[in-house]
Formats: structure tokens, C-alpha cells, sequence
């Protein structure tokens, strides 16, 4: 693992310069559940829009806090505490009351399609807390996480010359300009200099061939190969260089549009998921030629994108679904290792701290209420506390010891997916 920390660290997973990182990754156990340590839903639910619910989350490189999007086009950021969530290791029941309230709040005019930081944000050095959103009808935003003001923007412009909004934006690992696909377009934006500059690269060739559709999701190899992959709602994934965006060879094989791309800590396999699509299917860049394993995750029936997340130590992915059930694979083998109920909706984003044993997840989708003359009360949604939410959760460590007398291996922390006690460790 010594070569995956190095290749990490120079990627931003641990360039912290505020003190906060560890000499070494912390071995998680992934044989036994994690425990809640804080939870947020209340804040999410309005009388003026008591149906929204999360969209995602992503936590900061330097693990300091977190953004999540919401269908009220509202992203929120949630500093972690001082202790980095509870010390106890007992956990916390689902409560009806929210751990701690967001720090800032950032409020789109439209949809917010995807969301992205700067990955060598620190919150030693202010200049490099931003992040970036992409929205509906609306040019790319760069916004200062610390106050909430509006950097800057970065304008697209159609053959018509109005604004055409970007459906995926991120960062070059070198943090010096922003991709973002649009339909059949990637255009690449200089950081230090906003407005309507920008490259732009057709996905599709002169014979037709390439990427066609909407590019929703694309992600850069963390080994400065210089690689780039690109997913489309086309049912494609591409694999192009960086620095002027050749194609290199296009993916087939999701029954969906690809929603989430992700490459392998290093950078030889990567990892994609589509719109009702219950596979995350696994590649090897190198050969590009067979799927190397498929996934499970029941994303079957539902259109929201539901994204996964590899540890830091790049043995182990974890995905949410519609059934409200993480699940935890091997990536070295691709077998299912464990599970545990996160939510009582559907799970759509999990996101493993980049160096601390904790991971954040968001759950949610859209209801609708029957309506009913005869009692208004029933046109009310009642939702429960574990619905539409936000929750951290901490990670049992190698070299802890359990005390059973405590609580902390109680029936609630060591059940696995299948309702099924396990056995309690000392």
C-alpha cells in the first residue's frame, strides 16, 4: 500500500497543510458495520418545500468538511468537529433532531447538475477554499467556501452565442483549469482566467464515431498519466489524453447512461455505473477489451444518479442503492464483503473521508402525496428521521479493541446485510 499513499498524497487525498493528516492511512474493518456519529435531516425540510431531499455529497480534499446538493438547488457545507465526530464509539441512534446546523449555504438559480472542489483546497490557505458547480441555464459558478461570495465564472457559448450550461465539471489533478462535458463538447476552462475563453474538443469524429449525448461524468487518473475518462448518457464511456484530448478507445457495456466514473487508486482500472443500472462494471484500462467484474447494487428502478467511493487505501468500494443498503466490496477479488442499512430511501451517494475512518452518506428521492379531500392531513408527507438525510458514520480500526460489555459491538453495529447476527469480536 506504500506506493498507492504516495501516489495519493501528491493527488490532493492528503495534501492538508493546516496539520490534519495522519503519518499513515488508518486500516479500516469493513467485516463490521460502521456506527452513526452525526445525522442531518431536519435543516433539508421546509414548509415550502418539505419534498426535497439530498442529491449528493462530496467531502473536501483536506477533510475539514463536506458539500451536499439538494433538489432545492441549495448546496450546504458542514464543517466536521474538532474530534472528528464522536469519541465515545458508541455511536447514535437516528434522532430526530439534527447533530449541528450548515455552515454556509449556497443558493443556485436552477439545478445544480454537478459540483466539484479545488483539490488542493486547504483551509490553512483561504485562496484555495472554492468550488465549482455547474447548473442549469447558467454558466459554470467558482465559489469561496469560507464566505459564500461568487469568485468567478466561466462562460459557453453555442453556435447561437448563448450560454450553454455544463452537465459535469472537474478539476485537472494540477488544479490550473476546469473540464466540463456538454453534449458532445468537452470545453476546457484556464482557472486564472474566467469569462467566455475557453478549448473546445468535439467528442464525436468526422466518421460519426467517438462519445454522442450528453457527457455527465468524468474523472482524471490520480497517477498524473494524464488520462481522462469521460461518461456519457450515450451508454459510453471514454478514455481521452489530457492535454489535447485524443481519444484513445471508447467502453461499452452499461445498459444505462453512465452517471458516475471513477478511476482505481492506481490508475489502472476504472470503475463505472449507469442510470438504472444495477452494475457498477470494473475495467482494465491496460487491455480495454472484456469487463473484468461486475457490481451489484439495486439501482434498477430509479433514475437518480447514485454515486460510489473507493478508500483511501484503494482496497475497497463502497455503494448505496435504492434499498437504502451500502454495500462494501473487495476490490482485488470483486466479492461482496458487507453491508449495512444506511437509510430507509434511497442511499444516492456515499463518500469515504479522504484520511480519517469516517464516510458520509445522502439519501432521498422524490414522493408524491396522494391527495384526499376528505383529510388533508393525509396529503401531508410524513417522512422519517432517516429519510431524505445526511449521516457520518466512523469506521472500527485493525487494531482496536472491543468491549462487548460497552455496547460497542452491540446487535446494531455487527449486522451484516442479511439481518444476520455476527460474531462479537474482543
Amino acid at each position: 500500500m506504500g506506493e498507492e499513499e504516495a501516489v495519493a498524497e501528491e493527488n490532493g487525498g492528503l495534501k492538508v497543510e493546516s496539520g490534519e493528516q495522519n503519518s499513515s492511512w488508518p486500516t479500516m474493518r469493513f467485516d463490521v458495520s460502521p456506527y452513526r456519529t452525526h445525522h442531518f435531516s431536519k435543516q433539508f425540510r421546509t414548509a415550502r418545500n418539505p419534498n426535497n431531499f439530498l442529491k449528493g455529497l462530496k467531502w473536501s480534499p483536506d477533510g475539514s468538511c463536506f458539500l451536499a446538493s439538494s433538489e432545492d438547488n441549495t448546496l450546504s457545507l458542514f464543517h466536521l468537529p474538532q474530534d472528528g465526530g464522536d469519541s465515545n464509539g458508541y455511536g447514535v441512534p437516528v434522532p430526530e433532531e439534527d447533530s449541528y446546523g450548515a455552515s454556509l449555504l449556497v443558493n443556485e438559480g436552477e439545478s445544480v447538475y454537478d459540483f466539484c472542489w479545488y483539490p488542493y483546497m486547504s483551509v490553512s490557505d483561504p485562496l484555495t477554499c472554492v468550488f465549482a458547480t455547474s447548473t442549469r441555464d447558467h454558466p459554470i459558478h467558482l465559489w469561496d467556501s469560507t464566505s459564500g461570495e461568487l469568485r468567478c465564472t466561466y462562460r459557453a457559448y453555442d453556435a447561437m452565442d448563448e450560454i450553454t450550461a455544463a452537465f459535469s465539471v472537474g478539476f485537472n489533478p494540477d488544479g490550473t483549469k476546469i473540464f466540463a462535458g456538454y453534449n458532445s463538447f468537452i470545453r476546457v476552462f484556464d482557472l486564472h482566467r474566467p469569462g467566455r475563453d475557453f478549448g473546445q474538443y468535439s467528442t464525436l469524429q468526422k466518421n460519426k464515431e467517438g462519445q454522442a449525448g450528453i457527457l455527465s461524468t468524468l474523472a482524471f487518473s490520480p497517477t498524473n498519466s494524464g488520462m481522462l475518462a469521460v461518461g456519457s448518457y450515450g451508454q459510453t464511456t471514454g478514455i481521452y489524453r489530457e492535454d489535447n484530448m485524443e481519444l484513445l478507445y471508447v467502453l461499452h457495456g452499461q445498459e444505462g447512461g453512465v452517471t458516475h466514473v471513477q478511476f482505481s487508486k492506481d490508475g489502472n482500472y476504472l470503475y463505472t455505473g449507469g442510470r438504472k443500472d444495477p452494475y457498477i462494471l470494473c475495467w482494465d484500462i491496460r487491455k480495454s477489451v472484456e469487463i473484468v467484474y461486475k457490481l451489484y447494487r439495486a439501482t434498477e428502478n430509479t433514475n437518480q444518479r447514485v454515486f460510489f467511493d473507493i478508500e483511501p487505501c484503494g482496497r475497497h468500494l463502497a455503494t448505496g442503492g435504492q434499498d437504502g443498503l451500502v454495500h462494501m466490496y473487495d476490490l482485488q477479488t470483486g466479492n461482496w464483503v458487507s453491508g449495512y442499512q444506511a437509510a430507509s430511501d434511497t442511499v444516492n451517494a456515499f463518500s469515504f473521508h479522504p484520511y480519517l475512518p469516517m464516510a458520509a452518506t445522502s439519501s432521498g428521492h422524490r414522493r408524491f402525496a396522494i391527495p384526499d379531500d376528505d383529510d388533508e392531513d393525509k396529503n401531508d408527507l410524513q417522512l422519517k428521521a432517516d429519510e431524505n438525510c445526511v449521516s457520518l458514520w466512523s469506521f472500527y480500526e485493525e487494531n482496536n479493541t472491543y468491549d462487548e460489555n460497552n455496547g460497542v459491538t452491540s446487535k446494531s453495529h455487527l449486522q451484516n446485510v442479511t439481518g444476520e447476527e455476527e460474531i462479537a469480536l474482543t
